[in-house]
């Protein structure tokens, strides 16, 4: 007799743990899935009858592979040897005659792409969909899947429900997650391998609930909010800890909308905290195969308001570079980032929180990925940040790590004016620092907008909700491709400042 996997498509309501059958792998096994490829080893379980002796096989067009498992609190689990890139492969789950079998599986890179309605936005919405659903056929080994959107008070071992099954595209991809796919497409067509994306997002919501207990209480985060998808860990518990058994190569991620006026000051703590906590659960739970350091992405923030005069989105896309700028950094290793604060979408019939041209947003995660997780040489992956700022009494030269193309700006760049050194000062004030010239790798700014009485406390960059118009900000690389991200520095004048 066999028995094929509990019958969910789309939308499954019912908890995928009490479908019936004695024998059958966990929710997110099913034909034309991906699994992670070597050098390291797929983990791969599911439920039987206690103290079932499991033979598992792995069969192909090259090889053959038997383990055997035994079915302990009604789960088994097996670990592959490693697997080269390729397939199809079928996959075997057997007691005696009892079997559950899984066709079309590939091997290749696995990405989770976690956040909330940006990363939830589908790739209908985005511009020249039409055309992305049909360039989407030539890429039948980028396979998408996606969790159904569920809460949970404790941790759950598997998903409560699967919203999108493994599939081929263009398959159920017009309501698939546009920065996702679009993000694997990109790295597919620089590494030619199979890529598995699997989303788990849910518009609306703080990081709050997407992490788990340790995080929150590290960052001093206890306090509950009212209800539903806000709730501290919830979404951990339900979309992402019963991913932990599956090996993935890394994460990308798309959050921060909703931290703008909730825990705002935090999220220098709570994002970077909840990187390292996810990378840890994950490696224990597939038994040390996902990398305790996997490379993980994030967007920073967009733009919404544009006559907005409020510092929340500046100050969280500074939040997520734990107050650096930029990453890689210290606090935030083996992590790249895609600025976006240059493709606004003022008319967005989403609303200009929901910026269509999703594709800029995902190749520069690609770049990132690239360098970070692929350790490509020579790949430009970072916008230009700078590497001295130099103080006199009359200008401010900023010198950048890299070259830049500019374009002139009167109020991009602000200076704070105080007759303290300290721009805390209740006088000090923010006023635009006009560029007066350039070089490859230099900016040299007017200071004369402060009063004779005052000196120049700190500098800041693009420090508004929306800095720019589209792909019009005054610095980029010298390719003009990547931007260079929003900065802020406090220090003393008259000093030659290198530590950023």
């Amino acid at each position: 007799m066999a028995i094929r996997l509990c019958g969910f498509f789309i939308l499954v309501a019912a908890s995928i743990q009490d479908c019936d059958g004695v024998l059958r792998f966990a929710s997110y096994y099913q034909d034309h899935m991906v699994l992670q490829k070597s050098p390291e080893r797929a983990v791969v379980w599911g439920y039987g009858s206690e103290g079932a002796q499991v033979k598992f096989t792995l069969s192909g067009q090259y090889q053959q592979k038997i383990s055997q498992a035994t079915v302990t609190n009604g789960t088994w689990r097996v670990t592959l040897d490693p697997v080269e890139a390729g397939g199809p492969y079928n996959v075997t789950a057997a007691v005696l005659n009892i079997t559950a079998v899984l066709t079309d599986v590939l091997f290749g890179d696995i990405w989770l792409c976690g956040g909330q309605s940006n990363m939830l936005f589908e790739v209908s919405q985005i511009f020249n969909a039409s055309e992305e659903l049909k360039r989407a056929a030539h890429y039948p080994h980028v396979r998408t899947f996606m969790a159904t959107l569920a809460q949970s008070k404790t941790e759950q071992t598997d998903l409560i429900g699967v919203q999108i099954p493994w599939s081929v595209p263009p398959l159920y991809l017009s309501g698939f997650s546009a920065v996702c796919w679009l993000f694997g497409r990109d790295l597919y067509d620089k590494l030619q391998y199979p890529i598995g994306l699997v989303e788990s997002c849910w518009g609306g919501t703080p990081i709050e609930p997407w992490c788990s207990s340790r995080v929150l209480q590290h960052c001093g985060l206890l306090q509950e909010p009212g209800g539903g998808p806000k709730v501290n860990s919830v979404l951990w518990n339900a979309m992402i800890h019963p991913l932990l058994n599956m090996t993935i190569k890394g994460a990308i991620w798309y959050q921060g909308e909703s931290n703008t006026n909730y825990h705002q000051e935090k999220y220098n703590c709570s994002f970077p905290a909840m990187i390292d906590d996810w990378r840890m659960a994950f490696h224990q739970g597939s038994g040390g195969q996902t990398a305790l350091d996997f490379p993980f992405g994030f967007v920073q923030l967009s733009t919404c308001e544009k006559k907005s005069n409020s510092d929340a989105y500046p100050n969280i896309r500074w939040h997520q570079t734990a107050d650096t700028g930029f990453v890689p950094n210290p606090r935030m290793q083996k992590t790249f980032m895609a600025v976006a604060m240059d493709l606004p979408d003022e008319n967005s019939p989403y609303g200009s929180i929901h910026p269509r041209d999703k594709q800029d947003v995902a190749f520069r995660l690609s770049l990132g990925a690239r360098a970070v997780a692929y350790g490509e040489q020579d790949v430009a992956f970072r916008g230009p940040f700078p590497s001295q700022i130099l103080s006199t009494p009359k200008y401010l030269k900023i010198t950048y790590d890299q070259k830049v193309s500019v374009t002139p700006s009167e109020n991009i760049f602000e200076i704070n004016c105080s007759e303290s050194e300290s721009p805390w000062d209740p006088k000090a004030h923010w006023v635009p620092a006009p560029i007066m010239q350039w070089g490859l790798t230099t900016v040299q700014l007017s200071t004369s907008v402060c009063s004779p009485t005052e000196q120049v406390a700190a500098l800041r960059y693009a420090w508004r909700n929306w800095p720019c118009d589209f792909k019009a900000c005054p610095i980029y690389s010298a390719s003009k491709i990547l931007p260079a991200p929003p900065f802020i520095a406090n220090r003393t004048p008259a000093k030659v400042i290198n530590e950023l």
